[in-house]
């Protein structure tokens, strides 16, 4: 027995099967490549779902951790610690302004986000508004409260009751979300791009239609850059492309490097409602989770590989319409911004794809039956991009053959 089959059957045997596993165990990464514990290198277009922003181990990372946890890794929220006070700082001048509550998670992030939106709104207009809008087919995180505003009843059946206080709109329509609001309504909570929904991008136009329709109503803007913050995008933030500013700002999976942290964040004056025991975390703002987030965003700026991101995502996109030009009958669709990205298909084939990606040294995700997502590190390259075109050109030749 291998030793892949080892780990692979102990895992069965002690982990909960909340995940449909690939049979692939990694053990070292370096940038955007990943080694199994046999030996074999892959080319990684997922980066842990988008969490290793600067590829996997950048050694600055490696090199801030190490040292930081020589020194102190988590000395509690009763008190201060440097890392923290200096990325709150930096994502204060870097976006929105304002004050941070940092946590661990872009679900824990987003759970701040609803509390803060509706202890402000209970204090300033009363305790009848306390609605949030979202959006069907978003996601926002697993917990209940989390859960409840995702729009997708795949992931919330079983769970119900939901937590109550959300509604749901078609993504991309403003005139629903107009006709949605009532005098219950505290807050719009949105992607700039939906994820886990399949890489929706919406019309240029259409945060900049919420954007007014908040101020119109007075309603809080809440916008998830779970997914597509730090340089995801093109731009460091992505609602930057559309010439907005939310209100509260929720980050997580591309700051920490790999590392788990989430963040929280509120313009002046807002913040000013989540006084003393209105909210807290054990392990949120940790000197070393911070630490790492802070190496991650340095190199993100220093190299700007937000442009980077931009350059490399259009040569992406390119060769992916070239793919859905050459392959009408098996390609829908290809869309997405940056290296944010999705290639859907007529059939449901993501499946055997992504398994053929892997015997191939490819890491891909299937997000449905018939889309892929691509999410590489920022830091892929133009040959790795050309491999991966390549692959998904002889899988459609083999498929157009049986057919």
């Amino acid at each position: 027995m291998s030793n892949t089959d080892e780990i692979i059957n102990k895992g069965n045997r002690y982990l909960m099967a909340t995940y449909a596993r690939l049979p692939v165990v990694f053990q070292r990464g370096e940038d955007y490549h990943l080694w199994d514990v046999e030996g074999k290198e892959y080319l990684d277009f997922i980066a842990g779902y988008g969490v290793c922003s600067v590829g996997h181990s950048h050694p600055r990372v490696v090199e801030a951790i190490v040292e930081q946890a020589r020194e102190i890794i988590q000395p509690s929220n009763l008190f201060y610690n440097c890392p923290q006070v200096e990325l709150a700082e930096l994502l204060s001048r870097l976006t929105i302004g304002g004050r941070s509550f940092l946590a661990n998670s872009g679900a824990e992030a987003n759970e701040a986000a609803i509390k803060l939106a509706r202890k402000y709104s209970r204090q300033k207009f009363g305790e009848n508004r306390y609605e949030i809008i979202t959006a069907y087919n978003s996601f926002h995180g697993r917990t209940l409260a989390t859960l409840a505003a995702t729009g997708q009843l795949s992931k919330q059946k079983s769970f119900e009751p939901l937590t109550p206080g959300f509604k749901h709109v078609p993504f991309n329509n403003v005139e629903e979300m107009e006709k949605a609001i009532s005098e219950k309504d505290c807050a719009v909570m949105i992607e700039p791009i939906q994820g886990e929904g399949g890489v929706i991008v919406p019309d240029q136009s259409f945060l900049g239609k919420v954007r007014k329709l908040c101020n119109d109503h007075n309603l809080l803007l809440i916008i998830d850059e779970i997914q597509t913050g730090m340089g995801r995008t093109g731009e460091l933030f992505a609602y930057q492309h559309y010439g907005i500013e939310p209100d509260i700002l929720t980050l997580a999976k591309g700051l920490g490097g790999g590392v788990p942290i989430g963040v929280m964040m509120a313009r002046d004056p807002l913040w000013e409602v989540f006084d003393v025991g209105s909210h807290g975390s054990t392990f949120g703002g940790n000197a070393l989770a911070c630490t790492a987030a802070l190496a991650t965003l340095r190199i993100i700026l220093e190299e700007d590989l937000s442009s980077r991101a931009k350059r490399t995502g259009e040569f992406f996109m390119e060769r992916l319409k070239e793919l859905h030009r050459k392959w009408p009958q098996f390609i829908s669709q290809v869309r997405g911004k940056g290296l944010m990205l999705a290639m859907e298909f007529k059939g449901d084939i993501a499946e055997e794809i992504v398994r053929q990606g892997l015997e191939e040294g490819l890491v891909l995700n299937g997000l449905t039956p018939r889309v892929i997502r691509f999410l590489p590190p920022l830091t892929i390259e133009e040959s790795a991009i050309e491999r991966l075109i390549d692959f998904l050109n002889q899988v459609l030749i083999k498929l157009e053959k049986q057919h």
